[in-house]
């Protein structure tokens, strides 16, 4: 069984959140949304080391919050960088010698479901690297910086990224290592295994494994979860021995 290495960057500034706590921090019907995030790793047995990567001055809030469930799951706590991409190679730097493939999610995408992760870590152990990505079905208009059109951009064969985003271990530690030289813009790090001339492969995602980036997205995370509950209980109940005692 091939093991995995999951690293999660909880560093941004959040900038575009606008709540009392930064994104990953802030309660998801009542839990951070990190850990929501995070669990569905933690008890897989091919995943044998999870890495949050948050910024140096939360350090001591997170761990006075967080402290017991680190402990618990066996989380370990890398400081991040003051790029995304900084963040990630310091928590690449920690990633234990036994580890084949690394996985890379937000620490803001908490409803990946556990059949999805499958998936991807399925694709990537058969080619090399993988991520979740779901088909862009709306019309995509590119505009100026005034917001006029210049152009219908045509929809066939573009899709939007998701993550858990998996890699070979030595195809993500050498990218790292050569992306100073790279005279492009990267902006996720499929984009940099690319653009080291790797092939990534595309692994059909889902509609609600979307990132949280404004509160209206947390508040539309937060109706999803108690629609999910809701359909639970619902069948539960309908179930004829649902009462039943065993």
């Amino acid at each position: 069984m091939a093991n995995f290495a999951v690293i999660v960057p909880a560093a941004g500034k959040s900038t575009r959140f606008m709540g009392r706590d930064k994104k990953p921090f802030a309660p998801l019907d009542g839990r951070p949304i990190w850990l929501r995030a995070i669990e569905h790793f933690v008890a897989r047995p091919d995943v044998q080391q999870v890495i949050i990567v948050i910024a140096p001055d939360d350090r001591e809030k997170f761990f006075e919050r967080y402290g017991p469930n680190l402990a618990f799951m066996s989380i370990e706590v890398v400081d991040g960088g003051s790029e995304r991409f900084e963040s990630v190679a310091n928590a690449l730097a920690k990633v234990r010698d036994e580890i084949d493939f690394i996985a890379v999610h937000d620490a803001v995408r908490p409803n990946v479901p556990s059949t999805l992760v499958d998936a991807v870590f399925a694709a990537a152990i058969k080619h090399g690297a993988a991520l979740p990505a779901i088909p862009v079905t709306d019309t995509v208009k590119q505009v100026d910086a005034d917001n006029k059109v210049t152009k219908t951009v045509p929809r066939d064969g573009l899709w939007l990224a998701q993550t858990p985003q998996v890699f070979r271990r030595d195809w993500l530690v050498k990218a790292y290592q050569k992306r100073g030289t790279l005279q492009q813009t990267i902006t996720d790090d499929a984009q940099l295994i690319e653009a080291m001339g790797h092939p990534v492969m595309i692994v059909p995602g889902v509609a609600t494994n979307f990132k949280i980036t404004t509160q209206a997205d947390l508040a539309f995370a937060e109706a999803l979860m108690n629609s999910m509950r809701g359909t639970k209980q619902t069948e539960r109940s309908s179930h004829p021995f649902a009462d039943e005692e065993y």
